[in-house]
C-alpha cells in the first residue's frame, strides 16, 4: 500500500505479484496500516487519506488478477508506520494519562481507535473492485497485530484479553473471513515446560492460551533465530530452528487444534558471514522441515519469506529482501517448495 500510494510507482507492486505468481506462491501478508509519518493511510484517529486507501484498493484489485490471497494486518507493534507508540501518542496528544505504550492493549480510548481502525478496513468499499473488503475472497484472513509484545505483563495475560475482545470484535464485523492474531510463537505462563523452547526470554504472550482463543482461525510463529540468537553458529541457529518449528507443530496438532503457519522467515544480508548460497541452504533445509510436517498431515500449512520486493524498493530494504528476478537461485528453490505444498493431498 504504501508504494501504491504513488501511482507512478505501482508497477513496482504489479511486479511483485506477477513474479510471485509464476514461482507458484499463492498468498501475500502485506501492511493495512499506516498510522501518521509519511503517506499516512490514517492521518489522525478515525482520519484517512483516501488516496493511500486507493493505494490498498489497487494491492487487493492486483493480487486478485494473479490469483493471489492476502493477509492484511490490521497495525503494528512497532513504530514502523506508526504502530502501537503512534497510537498511544495520539491519545497523549488528546490530553488522555497514558503510562506506556502497552495501554494499548487495556485504555478504552486507545482500544476505541484501534476498532474504528478495523472497521474502516474491513468495510471499506474497494474502488477498483467495487467489492466490500468484508465480501472479498482475494483477501484470505485479518491479523490483529504485527508481533504483538507486551513488556507491562510477560505472563501473555494482558495480549490474551486484547486478544478475547478485538477477535470478537472482528468476527462482529465479518465472519466470513479468517482470522489470526500475528504472533511470533513465544511461550507464556500456560506451560511453564514449554519457556525453554523459546530463545532465552518471553515477550508478553502465550503460544497456547492466545491461539486457543474461538475466533482465532489458525496460529502463526515467526521465525529469526539469526536476530534471537546472534553470536551463535549457522548449526545452533538451525537446530534451534528446528525445535521452533517442530514444538509449535505438535502443539498446533495436539492442543489447539489448529492450522500452523510459518508467517515469517529469512536469513538477512546483513548476518555476519552472509551469502546467498548461504540463504538458499538455510532456507533449503527450513522448506525440507516444513513439508516433512505437512506431509505426516496434521496442521503445517505453509510458510512466507520475510519479505519480496520488487526491484527499486531499496528504501524498504532491511537486509532480508529477495527479488525473485535478481536471485533466480532462490527463486526455483521457492518454486519448487511451493509446487510440492500444492501437489500434497490436502
Amino acid at each position: 500500500m504504501h508504494v501504491s500510494a504513488d501511482p507512478s510507482e505501482r508497477y513496482k507492486v504489479s511486479e511483485v505479484f506477477r513474479d510471485a505468481s509464476a514461482a507458484g506462491l499463492t498468498v501475500c501478508r502485506t501492511w493495512a496500516f499506516s498510522d501518521g509519518g509519511d503517506r499516512a493511510l490514517q492521518i489522525s484517529p478515525g482520519t484517512y487519506d483516501e488516496s493511500v486507501f486507493q493505494g490498498l484498493d489497487f494491492v487487493i484489485s492486483e493480487a486478485r488478477k494473479h490469483g493471489i490471497r492476502l493477509i492484511l494486518s490490521f497495525v503494528n507493534n512497532y513504530n514502523d508506520f506508526g504502530g502501537k507508540p503512534q497510537y498511544a501518542q495520539w491519545a497523549r496528544n488528546a490530553g488522555v494519562q497514558i503510562n506506556s505504550e502497552d495501554d494499548f492493549y487495556t485504555n478504552h480510548v486507545l482500544k476505541d481507535y484501534y476498532k474504528n481502525h478495523i472497521r474502516r478496513i474491513v468495510t471499506r468499499f474497494n474502488t477498483l473492485t467495487k467489492i466490500t473488503y468484508k465480501d472479498d475472497p482475494t483477501i484470505m484472513a485479518w491479523e490483529l497485530m504485527n508481533e504483538p509484545r507486551c513488556q507491562t505483563d510477560y505472563s501473555g495475560k494482558t495480549v490474551n484479553g486484547w486478544v478475547q475482545e478485538m477477535a470478537t470484535f472482528v468476527k462482529s464485523l465479518d465472519r466470513r473471513h479468517l482470522l489470526e492474531i500475528g504472533m511470533e510463537g513465544f511461550y507464556g505462563d500456560t506451560m511453564p515446560k514449554r519457556k525453554k523452547v523459546n530463545p532465552g526470554y518471553q515477550v508478553g504472550t502465550d503460544f497456547i492460551s492466545n491461539n486457543l482463543i474461538r475466533e482465532i482461525d489458525f496460529t502463526t510463529i515467526h521465525a529469526y533465530p539469526d536476530i534471537w540468537l546472534s553470536g551463535k553458529s549457522d548449526n545452533e541457529q538451525m537446530a534451534f530452528m528446528e525445535r521452533w518449528m517442530s514444538s509449535h507443530w505438535d502443539d498446533a496438532r495436539g492442543i489447539l487444534k489448529k492450522p500452523l503457519v510459518i508467517a515469517e522467515f529469512g536469513k538477512s544480508s546483513k548476518d555476519p558471514g552472509y551469502s546467498l548460497t548461504a540463504r538458499d541452504l538455510y532456507m533449503g533445509d527450513v522448506y525440507r522441515d516444513i513439508y516433512r510436517f505437512a506431509r505426516t498431515g496434521g496442521t503445517m500449512s505453509g510458510s512466507l519469506v520475510w519479505q519480496l520486493m520488487a526491484e527499486g524498493m531499496d528504501s524498504y530494504h532491511d537486509g532480508y529482501e529477495i527479488i525473485l528476478s535478481q536471485n533466480p537461485s532462490t527463486a526455483g528453490i521457492m518454486s519448487r517448495q511451493s509446487h510440492a505444498m500444492t501437489d500434497l493431498p490436502h
